[in-house]
């Protein structure tokens, strides 16, 4: 199976996020990346859009709904929304979209700074594997994985996916 190359999918991403954004009326949304792989692909995709504008990021740890399980990753870093998120248009972005449970954590987190006019989510690839009903809004690919598959993105540069097997349950 083919995986796309992020170089191959940010172009078409962009596009669809400007028709999608154009629909909705909305010129001046906050970009938000879910740390780590969900704000490289949106320091890339605001690139790809010309936009120099500020750049929030979420790391999601404690508002994982497996926190309690896993404990706290070592590399978890502060949260850091540049811009206020009451009544504000949010462009939500992750790398690969897979149970759900990511963005819905990361959902969690931005209601706790405000409450957004409303959050489009935007991912690099889905791989249909939800657990919880999150779609995103503009999706570069969406790929069905065999259990035992993952894809991981890689960077910050260069951006890259790749094939991983699962970890052991």
């Amino acid at each position: 199976m083919h995986l796309p190359s992020p170089a191959e999918l940010l172009p078409r991403l962009a596009a669809d996020l400007r028709l999608s954004l154009d629909r909705r009326g909305i010129t001046d949304p906050g970009f938000v990346g879910i740390h780590t792989g969900g704000l490289w692909v949106a320091k890339a995709l605001l690139a790809e859009l010309g936009l120099d504008t500020p750049l929030g990021s979420l790391d999601v740890s404690f508002y994982r709904d497996d926190f309690t399980q896993k404990g706290l990753h070592p590399q978890v870093r502060p949260s850091a929304l540049p811009f206020e998120i009451d009544g504000r248009h949010l462009v939500l972005v992750d790398d690969v979209l897979m149970s759900g449970r990511t963005v819905r954590a990361a959902l969690n987190e931005l209601f706790d700074y405000g409450r957004p006019a409303s959050v489009t989510l935007v991912c690099l690839l889905d791989v249909n594997a939800r657990e919880l009903p999150i779609q995103p809004d503009v999706v570069g690919a969406t790929l069905s994985l065999a259990p035992t598959q993952r894809v991981k993105l890689t960077g910050p540069t260069p951006l890259a996916l790749e094939y991983r097997d699962a970890p052991a349950a």
